[in-house]
């Protein structure tokens, strides 16, 4: 009867994991980074085919921008920049840059170059060489970008961070680290509403350096 029952006992719980379906850990590991959250493969995606046509259409020459700026912040920061409606973001401004470089730093991970634009030998602006960009000012100018889009604020700092890492990538890392003050430069880019007194602080999501 022992013999029975322990047979029964065996034969019930197979039936009871028939319907069962056993995932190796491996696949369970594959699944989970399928749906994993993925900032770089984000920004790459929107890149040539949304954020490069915004800023070049929406940008405005740097002086045009500097002067609108001085005379109005937010009437400026309507008509050439963004910022969020939610919350209280400062205004982020896109402008082109066409100008000298009149002086660099390239010792330093977050190299830059400042760049004269009136062709007064004074530097009116600084341009992020990298590696290092430091903010996320690319990410701000955009106004098909929402916060309200991502689980939380780590997301959403990690997507900003993205967008300075291809930027590195794929531009700045091909850009000569030599000799750069008198070259010309272009660059198209972002910068935040800077403090009284300091330079804006391009981050360039399009820039060439000399001929």
């Amino acid at each position: 009867m022992r013999f029975k029952a322990a047979a029964v006992i065996v034969f019930a719980s197979a039936l009871g994991l028939a319907g069962c379906k056993f995932v190796k850990t491996a696949d369970k590991d594959k699944e989970d980074q399928a749906g994993a959250f993925d900032p770089d493969k984000l920004v790459a995606e929107i890149w040539d085919g949304k954020v490069v046509p915004y800023l070049e259409k929406r940008a405005a020459p740097l002086p045009e921008v500097l002067s609108a700026t001085a005379a109005n912040a937010d009437e400026a920061g309507q008509k050439y920049g963004y910022k969020a409606k939610q919350g209280n973001a400062p205004w982020t401004f896109i402008a082109k840059v066409d100008g000298t470089i009149v002086a660099e730093e390239t010792k330093s991970r977050a190299g830059y170059v400042d760049v004269d634009v009136d062709g007064d030998a004074k530097a009116d602006v600084r341009v992020s060489i990298g590696p290092a960009i430091r903010g996320t000012a690319l990410r701000d100018s955009l106004d098909f970008v929402d916060f309200n889009s991502f689980k939380n604020q780590i997301e959403w700092a990690q997507f900003g961070k993205s967008f300075n890492t291809y930027v590195n990538r794929t531009l700045l890392e091909k850009l000569p680290r030599e000799g750069l003050t008198g070259k010309t430069i272009k660059a198209t880019g972002a910068y935040p509403l800077p403090a009284a007194g300091q330079l804006p602080q391009l981050a360039p999501a399009t820039i060439t350096i000399g001929g």
